[in-house]
């Protein structure tokens, strides 16, 4: 049985100029032990996705899904008591910009004690010591004085690591990881993902990492899913993905990495943005930026290729940088 295990969720909002819909048909699957990238430009729904499992989402939203399950619990069939024993126990999230999420009103130790004293009901001094232990398994010096810190005279790289350990405190089985390099220096961003990778390897927990970030991906994640305006347009293993990617966006992201272009050449970026609520074309959503687009792009949605072409959700999966002639492809 999957620790995760999601089939067509979707999630759509209430606005005031009408519904949008942020994600569309996503499916993931993720066992122990594993880790699982959801890479994609900023507004291509990843974060969304995964605050629907953790039940954070605003009252606007509609979450829908045939299939959300965390081990053999039915996570839509949860009431708010039910999902609250579970959230910040057995599925954990490191949100975005570390600087911002802490509370700048509550010290360090406060703030990494109250997880302990709702979810596993330790005394003062037990939560004291398990939160000392917790800021040295994260790598942070002199973990009792920075239990009285606060967020402000915290480095981002120290702010980070404290996320992590907050994440951490009641040894979750699921850890999602949102951006968890943003705003780092490189130098930091190393060690954050030893880190999470020592973390994950020590635990058994499984591990998904949302990011826009390429290198990320090579360096932490067995599978990847690669996210465009709300959908899922390809999933392969890391290997497989960066030796051959089948959708023209995977290719557009991995042609944009400056270790991939020669010295002295321009490097390639992507035309356009991503649509938004009033300008999603009638077909493909990739189809006004992609450079292999035809007719049959700009009017036709197209579904998933099958799993030897990476579910590309394209008309022409690319084969060797290519489109594939349309009667190779398998549906």
């Amino acid at each position: 049985m999957s620790l995760l295990s999601i089939r067509n969720l979707t999630v759509s909002f209430a606005t005031r100029s009408g519904g949008f819909t942020a994600v569309e048909a996503f499916d993931l699957s993720i066992e122990r032990d594993e880790v699982v990238a959801i890479v994609g430009e900023s507004g291509s729904g990843k974060s969304v996705a995964m605050l629907a499992v953790m039940g954070l989402l605003p009252w606007t939203a509609t979450v829908t899904a045939d299939e959300l399950r965390f081990g053999d619990l039915d996570l839509l069939s949860l009431g708010p008591r039910e999902r609250r024993a579970i959230i910040g126990r057995d599925i954990t999230m490191i949100f975005q910009e570390p600087m911002s999420s802490l509370n700048p009103c509550f010290t360090v130790g406060f703030q990494l004690s109250e997880a302990l004293k709702t979810h596993l009901e330790l005394d003062k001094t037990s939560r004291r010591a398990r939160c000392i232990e917790l800021l040295d398994e994260v790598g942070i010096t002199d973990p009792a004085r920075r239990l009285s810190a606060f967020p402000h005279q915290l480095s981002g790289g120290m702010s980070q690591r404290v996320m992590i350990a907050m994440a951490l405190a009641c040894r979750p089985k699921l850890l999602i990881a949102d951006e968890p390099t943003t705003a780092l220096d490189v130098t930091i961003q190393a060690q954050i993902l030893d880190l999470l990778r020592r973390l994950k390897d020590e635990t058994g927990m499984g591990l998904v990492i949302i990011t826009h970030d390429m290198g990320v991906v090579a360096e932490t994640a067995d599978r990847v899913i690669v996210q465009y305006a709300g959908e899922q347009v390809e999933k392969q293993s890391t290997r497989d993905l960066f030796r051959e990617p089948r959708h023209p966006y995977t290719a557009a992201l991995l042609a944009a990495l400056p270790e991939r272009v020669a010295g002295g050449e321009r490097l390639p970026a992507i035309p356009g943005v991503v649509p938004g609520q009033f300008d999603r074309p009638q077909g493909c959503l990739f189809s006004p930026r992609c450079q292999f687009v035809f007719e049959r792009c700009h009017i036709e949605r197209p579904g998933p290729a099958g799993s030897e072409l990476g579910k590309a959700r394209c008309h022409t999966p690319l084969v060797g940088g290519r489109p594939m002639v349309q009667s190779e492809r398998v549906a």
